[in-house]
């Protein structure tokens, strides 16, 4: 045990980073060892879009979560990869719209028996005595009410 391990809940953030990085670096190995050239931080989009077939870029923000710079860098990466391709919208001119192009829905094909398998493993990865994705979704729900800064400003004017 490393003193990370062992410093409990101040290392929750680099826990948690920690072992989203090794996920994220065996998904991309599982997608290459299924010969699928696949980044893990494509993901989000590729599957809202796959399921919500055409979004704004907004739209595709609020979906993933992610700030609206972060995900334009992250549309324009798909688009040059040639998974996903924009056009205006016609009742909004500054809008964009952004679709899964023919290469994209192609790859999903191709990723969907490897999500099935995928989602099996994480189950039983999550699957413990105290299941980690009931877990986060409760922090997640406790932050969206009170965010960790909001309640640290609280505690600190308190006192």
């Amino acid at each position: 045990m490393n003193i990370i391990d062992e410093s409990g809940i101040l290392a929750i953030s680099t826990r948690l980073q920690r072992l989203s990085e090794q996920l994220r670096k065996d998904g991309a190995m599982i997608y290459k060892s299924f010969d699928i050239d696949f980044e893990p931080k494509w993901f989000p989009v590729i599957f809202t879009l796959h399921h919500k077939s055409m979004l704004s870029v907004v739209e595709i923000a609020n979906e993933i979560g992610y700030t609206h710079p972060s995900t334009i860098s992250l549309l324009k990466e798909l688009e040059k990869q040639k998974l996903i391709q924009s056009k205006k919208d016609k009742q909004d001119e500054r809008r964009r719209l952004i679709v899964l192009a023919p290469k994209g829905i192609e790859l999903i094909e191709k990723m969907k028996p490897v999500w099935e398998l995928m989602s099996k493993i994480l189950g039983e990865i999550a699957d413990n005595k105290n299941n980690l994705l009931a877990a986060i979704n409760e922090a997640e729900e406790k932050i969206a009410t009170q965010s960790f800064y909001q309640r640290a400003l609280q505690l600190k004017n308190e006192n």
